[in-house]
């Protein structure tokens, strides 16, 4: 009787073939993580403008006017995405949310250090305090850290948004107020504290206080935390 006898991989065969899925491999993986890393940049610069048009909408309908003088004040990220009650005091006590949003409800959705999480960035709002530091949310609740100053707020808002893992899910820091410009810089800022009251002038010019959100803003040039700032493409 004839036998029949399957032939097998080499070892060399083998290590070619082990060769050739590593090189793949490298080819293909940085190329991931950078189409990854632009995505989630341009999905970043959009948020963003999506966050000014909604500020504009909520202080223009006065949604919060808690001196009734007619002119309303910005929001928080809580406020706008309808997961909070819209602030009836300037100590950000709560009255009614808000019965359509401005904002889509995940923005709303915050974590421990009231920051919102989309598309690996993190995003926080900043408003004028009475005193001291800008305020903002603290907690999931939508908690301030400080009262508001209630005039300031009808005129003076930013955000920020930054890498919740740099070099994995962005590696660009990006800012934006009431002037509707977006900006960016090559911070390193990364994951959750990163932009706090202590430091939300750090997209301003050099002399504007670190903790302060009321000075001119750094557009090719130098920020208060030492970083060049650009408009973003």
């Amino acid at each position: 009787m004839k036998s029949t006898r399957t032939r097998g991989f080499t070892i060399i065969e083998l290590m070619v073939v082990v060769a050739v899925i590593a090189v793949v491999m490298a080819i293909s993986v940085p190329n991931f993580l950078a189409a990854r890393v632009a995505a989630n940049e341009s999905a970043a610069v959009a948020n963003l403008r999506t966050i000014s048009s909604a500020q504009a909408q909520y202080q223009a309908a006065a949604r919060a006017d808690i001196d009734a003088d007619g002119y309303g004040e910005y929001g928080t990220l809580a406020e706008m995405g309808g997961t909070r009650g819209v602030r009836t005091a300037a100590d950000g006590t709560a009255g009614a949310p808000l019965l359509v949003s401005v904002l889509s409800q995940s923005f709303g959705l915050l974590n421990m250090n009231g920051e919102a999480n989309r598309s690996g960035y993190l995003y926080r709002v900043f408003l004028p305090s009475q005193s001291g530091p800008a305020t903002t949310e603290m907690t999931e609740s939508g908690d301030f850290s400080a009262a508001v100053d209630v005039d300031g707020s009808e005129t003076t808002w930013c955000v920020y948004a930054w890498p919740q893992n740099i070099g994995n899910t962005g590696t660009r820091t990006f800012f934006v107020n009431q002037s509707a410009e977006v900006t960016s810089a090559d911070a390193g800022y990364t994951g959750t504290a990163a932009i706090e009251p202590l430091n939300s002038g750090s997209a301003f010019e050099v002399g504007n206080p670190a903790d302060s959100i009321l000075g001119q803003v750094a557009i090719a040039a130098t920020g208060v935390d030492g970083n060049r700032w650009v408009v973003a493409r």
